[in-house]
Formats: structure tokens, C-alpha cells, sequence
């Protein structure tokens, strides 16, 4: 069995269920039981998930993402992680999953896009930053061996029912739809199959209030 752990925001709230299914017979795949919000708070705590889950050493892959927490503007303020920062932060970030997983391929998922119109001025995202982010990403990214996940163009121009509010994909289609990309890199990388899952009696994790964040 090849060992997963996967790393991100709500985004991956959504699929973590589905590709775990999905990968039942071939892989065993791990991830933390909270949203891991900003770059910072990845690096902060991507140890501590690691413990309290014991998740094995010998990780074959790490997919993770960080971004949609750092793009987000509040009363028409810059974006709360500065783009130099975020650029930083993933990586250090990367630095700390290969020392955690010395032997484990690295995969980078693109931050999701948003439906613009649907966010209030008070607190948003637009999908221009979100892309600058995700280029400072690569960018950060751009002198290793790590694969990216184009999550962004998966979503770009989603089916309004795969979209469970303004950001997430939330649903059973939106499950399919982000988690079967996900599925499609790792089976790529590893050389392992997914099964079908049915997404007709599919139900996502129902993660508390407390455990999902904003």
C-alpha cells in the first residue's frame, strides 16, 4: 500500500473523503481533522498534524496546498499575507515536508478559483490575486522537483452545481470533480488505480464548525 497525506485548506476538506475511498485498495492516505488556513499556519503546525495522526515517515506523496486564507482582502485592505511573505513561507513549507517525508514525491495544488460577484466588499477574494499567488508559488517552487496540480483551471469555469457557495465545492459533485484531478495526479505520480466512487450515496466528512474555520 503506498502512503498519502494530504495538506490544505477547506478546499481539501471537500475531496479528502473521496480520494481516500477512492484509493482504498491501493493506498492508505492521511490528513489533518482541521482546515490548514494560512501558509503560516502550515508551517506552524504540519509537524504537529503529523504526530497527533501518526502518520508514517515513509510517505510516498505529499499533495498540499496554501493560499485562499492569504489572498483574502477585509475592508478593501491588501491581501493578508504579503505576496514576498507567501512566497517565503511556501518554501519553508517545502523544506519542512522533505525533511518530515524524506522520501515522499511533492505535489503543489493550485489555489481553487472563486465566483467574484458572490463576495461582499467587506471580506474577499478575487480571482487576478488568487492567480498572482499561485504564480508566486511556482516561482517559489520553481528550483525543485515538485509537480503542480492545476486545481485552479479545474475550477476556473465549474459547473455552478459543483459549487457549494462562492469558494468551496463542498458536494458530492464538487467532490468528483476537484477530488477526481486530485486522483488523477497521484495515480500519475505513483502508478497506482482508483476506484469509482458513487456519488450518489457519497457524503463528505462533516467536520465540526470549529474543526472547518472560515
Amino acid at each position: 500500500m503506498k502512503k498519502i497525506v494530504l495538506i490544505g485548506d477547506s478546499i481539501r476538506m471537500g475531496y479528502d473523503k473521496y480520494v481516500k475511498q477512492a484509493l482504498s485498495d491501493t493506498a492508505e492516505v492521511f490528513y489533518p481533522d482541521e482546515n490548514c488556513r494560512f501558509a503560516e499556519y502550515v508551517l506552524r503546525f504540519v509537524h504537529e498534524w503529523k504526530s497527533r495522526g501518526n502518520w508514517p515517515t515513509d510517505v510516498d506523496l505529499v499533495h498540499w496546498n496554501a493560499g485562499l486564507w492569504d489572498v483574502c482582502e477585509i475592508f478593501g485592505d491588501e491581501p493578508l499575507t504579503p505576496i514576498e511573505l507567501y512566497k517565503n513561507l511556501i518554501r519553508r513549507i517545502d523544506q519542512r515536508l522533505r525533511f518530515l517525508f524524506p522520501n515522499a514525491k511533492m505535489v503543489f495544488a493550485l489555489s481553487t478559483a472563486v465566483i467574484e460577484e458572490q463576495y461582499g466588499e467587506g471580506f474577499k477574494r478575487t480571482n487576478s490575486v488568487i492567480n498572482a499567488y499561485n504564480d508566486a508559488a511556482k516561482e517559489a517552487l520553481s528550483d525543485t522537483d515538485t509537480v503542480f496540480n492545476d486545481l485552479y483551471s479545474v475550477t476556473e469555469n465549474c459547473p455552478r452545481e459543483c459549487c457549494s457557495d462562492m469558494t468551496h465545492f463542498n458536494n458530492p459533485l464538487g467532490a468528483a470533480r476537484v477530488g477526481g484531478q486530485v486522483l488523477t495526479v497521484i495515480c500519475e505520480e505513483l502508478g497506482i488505480s482508483a476506484n469509482e466512487v458513487n456519488i450518489e450515496g457519497f457524503e463528505l466528512h462533516k467536520y465540526s464548525k470549529q474543526n472547518i474555520g472560515q
